[in-house]
């Protein structure tokens, strides 16, 4: 395994017109050494996609960016990788909320999915947030929606995360 020091961040696989961009906390560990989304042994990302019906296959975590064909975009609000969501410093979480408040702007997806409450609560500020579809959004235009994190480290059920995975799905416009 490679020195985490010297690990990048995953580029961002964004461009206009997404039907969803995901956002996560910030890579895996592995994630950052293979140098795509969702990576780690656990995660269920990959799945939940699949299961609610969002991808019409099981994509492999290589297969991310080609997601941009079917209008799926990723980012991450931290882009260092670590080993948990827990070591990521409040500077690069201030420093992150502005670059991706500005990326949401210029880019306009249809729908902000932030993969995890703690992303979307270090976005915006709120605390006791739902899950699913938000009230206010934080770019006019834009769907605030947040989803479970698809972390393996998360007790919820995975039923339970699968049933906000499909009503993600039913928010998205079907064609490109």
């Amino acid at each position: 395994m490679t020195d985490h020091e010297h690990q990048q961040g995953i580029p961002d696989s964004i461009t206009q017109g997404l039907r969803i961009l995901f956002i996560g906390y910030n890579p895996s560990l592995t994630s950052g050494e293979i140098g795509h989304n969702y990576a780690g042994r656990g995660n269920r990302f990959w799945r939940l996609l699949h299961d609610s019906g969002l991808t019409p296959r099981l994509i492999k975590p290589t297969e991310d960016r080609e997601l941009l064909e079917i209008g799926y975009g990723f980012t991450n609000i931290v882009s260092r990788p670590t080993r948990r969501a827990d070591e990521i410093t409040r500077a690069e979480y201030a420093e992150g909320r502005v670059r991706l408040r500005q990326l949401i702007e210029a880019y306009k997806p249809h729908v902000a999915c932030f993969v995890g409450k703690g992303v979307y609560e270090e976005y915006n500020g709120h605390r006791s947030i739902p899950w699913g579809v938000q009230p206010e959004p934080a770019v006019t235009g834009v769907i605030d929606f947040v989803a479970p994190s698809s972390s393996g480290l998360v007790r919820m059920k995975y039923e339970e995360i699968l049933e906000i995975y499909r009503e993600l799905a039913t928010l998205v416009p079907t064609g490109k």
